[in-house]
């Protein structure tokens, strides 16, 4: 629970690196795209801000998830960074959908760009997103919330190389339309993004077994401990990021020592499948008390 809690905290400083490295290019990013007439830029401040939220959100909810648990909330208040990915994965869809519109919209059209002025402020937000992922690179891969927040980050650095590439052609050949390109390749890889979070986030709301946990495995696992006869109403999910529950019933043979037989499947559910937090019902074929022990 320590090194949890250790963990925690240090995610919690990462994602406020983060949001202040992004919060300040950001504005850089607005007023550069607004001078050089860059779509691109202001789609890529757009992400930015839509960052700014995000990591701001991450932050809530990291701190939300502290809360002890109460009566009512018996699992404490962990599901909130599932929340705040899911709500970070449906405000990139949005974001997507806006810069995908209004790049169609300039297709066709002719108006002035600068290119070069473009193409130093999107090297400078790549840089920017470079270190924001970086910062957060460890805790995405531990869990759900900052990975949302990673997520936000790299889709913004594939955007601002996206800007790069147009910025360079602007600037070399004067080829405006590769800013409305730019902008509708920086949506699809929003909305590329999106969908690996908003499917890790459902997933856990709906209360799926985790993606490397296979239940049938689990159960196989469990068959294989001396006295056990049968395995029923076996369920696995994941309460939040990093703590994945299981319980169901464990039918042993009748001479089996019961006690000795829970923490058997305990360990074993513990050192195959990292489940800490498990449930399990033992039952005997004809629902007497054992007698003997069914371990040496």
């Amino acid at each position: 629970m320590a090194a949890h809690q250790h963990g925690a905290h240090s995610n919690e400083r990462r994602l406020g690196w983060a949001l202040a490295l992004v919060a300040v290019y950001m504005t850089a990013e607005a007023v550069g795209g607004w001078w050089t007439g860059s779509l691109a830029l202001l789609a890529d401040a757009g992400h930015m801000l839509a960052d700014v939220f995000a990591l701001s959100l991450s932050l809530i909810a990291f701190r939300l998830a502290r809360r002890p648990a109460g009566r009512q909330q018996t699992y404490g208040h962990h599901r909130t960074e599932v929340l705040a990915a899911l709500t970070n994965g449906i405000l990139l869809v949005g974001v997507a959908f806006l810069v995908a519109n209004e790049a169609l919209a300039r297709l066709g059209t002719t108006r002035e760009i600068l290119g070069g002025p473009m193409l130093a402020i999107a090297v400078g937000g790549l840089a920017v997103n470079l270190a924001g992922l970086w910062i957060l690179g460890s805790g995405s891969r531990e869990n759900l919330n900052v990975r949302g927040a990673w997520l936000h980050v790299a889709s913004d650095a594939l955007g601002s190389v996206g800007a790069i590439t147009a910025g360079a052609l602007i600037w070399a050949f004067d080829w405006t339309w590769a800013d409305a390109a730019a902008s509708l390749a920086i949506a699809a890889l929003i909305l590329y993004a999106s969908w690996t979070l908003l499917r890790e986030a459902v997933a856990v709301l709906m209360e799926w077994a985790p993606a490397h946990v296979k239940v049938a495995r689990v159960e196989e696992s469990i068959l294989e401990l001396g006295g056990v006869v049968a395995v029923h109403d076996l369920h696995v999910w994941t309460i939040s990021s990093g703590r994945i529950a299981l319980s169901g019933h464990v039918v042993s043979t009748r001479d089996c020592d019961r006690d000795n037989l829970l923490q058997v499947v305990s360990d074993r559910l513990h050192e195959h499948f990292e489940i800490e937090h498990s449930t399990i019902q033992i039952e005997t074929e004809d629902f007497d008390e054992p007698g003997g022990v069914c371990f040496t």
